[in-house]
């Protein structure tokens, strides 16, 4: 099932009008910000790049300090993630809530059962879908494998967010780690 139209209209009311710096962005960061835009090539234009990469920064920033408090890496990984989820055919503030609940932003992440990384994917899969030497902290097949099956799953429940997040998740049947990851999305990733 797709989310249903109140919860949008919910995530319209609640997420602020703007999410951007009250003030002028330092040097360094403003280097930094027209590096990522550049590198960008998964966004139609650098302005949506820019609106995007500084939005979501600046959410992690709030969400996650801990897990990704410098500005450079922020932008790199979004920058990435946006890559991978368009690469996939997957909403990137889908893929950002999942990282959200899935490991809190924690690169190094490793759940009680062996998942690993920031999508807490599960060793097995490199097997399945990845090649020899594959690590799956490495940001990079993280986010590739992770947007992958998210995707998979995703056209498997024919689009059903609650059905495909529950198959990611292992928890099929069980709706609390769908519903969980979507308030994040409604909450904190819907634009």
């Amino acid at each position: 099932m797709r989310l249903p139209c109140y919860l949008l209209l919910i995530a319209v009311i609640a997420v602020p009008a703007t999410a951007a710096p009250t003030r002028e962005p330092e040097p360094e960061l403003r280097v930094l910000m027209k590096q990522a835009i550049e590198a960008a090539t998964s966004f139609e234009d650098p302005y949506l790049a820019q609106v995007w990469l500084t939005d979501m920064a600046g959410r992690i920033a709030r969400h996650a300090p801990k897990a990704m408090p410098d500005p450079a890496v922020r932008l790199r990984f979004l920058r990435l993630l946006h890559a991978e989820a368009t690469r996939a055919g997957v909403s990137p503030e889908l893929v950002l809530a999942t990282i959200d609940v899935e490991s809190r932003f924690e690169r190094f992440a490793v759940s009680s059962v062996g998942a690993l990384g920031y999508m807490q994917i599960m060793p097995f899969w490199i097997e399945e879908i990845g090649k020899p030497g594959d690590n799956l902290f490495h940001t990079p097949t993280n986010l590739r494998m992770g947007c992958t099956i998210l995707k998979f799953y995703l056209d498997k429940e024919k689009g059903s967010y609650v059905r495909a997040l529950a198959r990611y998740n292992g928890s099929i049947g069980k709706p609390d780690y769908p519903y969980l990851v979507l308030d994040r999305l409604t909450r904190r990733w819907s634009r």
